[in-house]
């Protein structure tokens, strides 16, 4: 029985250790500049993800990155800017070595970013907007993006 047992392919094990704000800016253009409230806003959200190994072992970092700005749809007046980098730090066992680079670029980030969803929303709250609620993000299409520009900045080199 021992031998079906180390047969057996172990399943992917991942546990949130924890997740925090690193560093955020939020800063109110329309309020400083005076501007009236009564604006469409027109949003832009750029997001960047990375992830790197921890000193502990099987520990990782995974952070989300986002950018947004929200400007007035006429005019093109800057009414704020939210920078935010959200880290969820992980244990993760059992990942072939070959897929360890996606799945922390791609699951870690899938398990906490309703958490940075809901710090958006309070921020953008809290800064005098109504709450921004972010669409849900697909992590997977970001990494084949990313993927692919890599490839195309730097091509295989033909052997020769």
């Amino acid at each position: 029985m021992a031998e079906t047992d180390q047969a057996k392919p172990t399943q992917p094990q991942m546990r949130v250790l924890g997740q925090f704000i690193r560093d955020m800016s939020f800063e109110n253009i329309m309020a400083q500049k005076g501007a009236s409230a009564d604006v469409q806003p027109d949003v832009q959200v750029q997001v960047n993800l990375d992830a790197k190994k921890r000193s502990a072992e099987n520990q990782y970092e995974s952070a989300i990155k986002l950018n947004i700005t929200s400007k007035a749809k006429e005019g093109d007046t800057t009414l704020f800017l939210l920078e935010v980098d959200y880290v969820g730090i992980f244990h993760v066992e059992n990942v072939p070595e070959d897929q360890l680079h996606p799945f922390l670029l791609i699951e870690c980030p899938r398990m906490i970013f309703p958490f940075l969803r809901r710090v958006v929303s309070d921020i953008t709250r809290d800064g005098g907007f109504p709450p921004l609620n972010l669409e849900n993000i697909d992590f997977l299409s970001l990494y084949r993006n990313e993927v692919a520009r890599r490839q195309a900045e730097n091509p295989p080199k033909a052997d020769a």
